[in-house]
């Protein structure tokens, strides 16, 4: 039979002071949802940390902010707070950095750690790098493995497992979404195409008419 936490307070290891829960921040990953030590706590022990790792302490605004605004960091700008992207994550609903700063340094982070966006992308949507790429568009010899044109920039995977299956243009990329990846609905237009052809059909000596073998009846003058 498991004890549910008491919810009136709590003591704190660091300190020993019991205290209302309100004092402790939230943390969903321990059994009774609140953080190990109390707010103080928590502050100075993430100070000590920082201090240890010789990372800058915290800027704060000169003055207070009032409501429906919110102060960035960065570019210590105080904005209204849709200026600022919303999260889930945080008490205020907030991000800590507004659009453009948290723009930054996202862009910052992709180039730190991969070198650029491209790479990025390629590893986080397809788990691939530009070198997998670059080998894997060599074994085609350059070009789309469909249509056999020219250096093609679209990586080609299965929906259903996400494997990587070639590098196709941008057409034949596309074309494949747009019959949902399904041999059959392929064949079928194949079989539509084929069996849809105008042709020149002999009607008298020396006499052609266009004709298909499907509706019988040409096509239009204006077409």
């Amino acid at each position: 039979m498991s004890v549910l936490p008491d919810r009136s307070g709590k003591v704190c290891p660091q300190c020993k002071r019991s205290l209302p829960v309100t004092e402790f921040h939230r943390n969903r990953r321990r059994a009774d949802g609140l953080g190990y030590c109390c707010k103080a706590c928590a502050i100075a022990r993430s100070a000590a940390s920082r201090r240890r790792r010789g990372v800058a302490p915290a800027r704060k605004p000169a003055e207070p902010v009032g409501h429906g605004l919110k102060w960035c960091p960065d570019c210590e700008q105080v904005k209204a707070l849709e200026e600022f992207r919303s999260t889930t994550r945080r008490a205020s609903g907030r991000h800590s950095y507004c659009k453009p700063c948290h723009n930054a340094r996202g862009k910052e982070t992709v180039q730190r750690l991969y070198g650029g966006s491209r790479e990025y992308h390629l590893r986080r949507r397809y788990g691939i790098g530009q070198r997998e790429f670059d080998e894997l568009l060599a074994e085609q010899g350059g070009v789309c493995a469909v249509c056999g044109d020219p250096d093609p920039e679209h990586v080609d995977h299965d929906h259903r497992t996400g494997w990587v299956r070639g590098i196709l243009c941008f057409n034949c990329n596309g074309g494949l979404g747009q019959f949902r990846d399904s041999p059959t609905r392929l064949a079928r237009a194949i079989t539509y195409l084929r069996g849809t052809t105008w042709q020149r059909v002999l009607i008298h000596p020396g006499v052609f008419q266009m004709c298909s073998p499907t509706r019988g009846r040409p096509p239009s003058r204006h077409s």
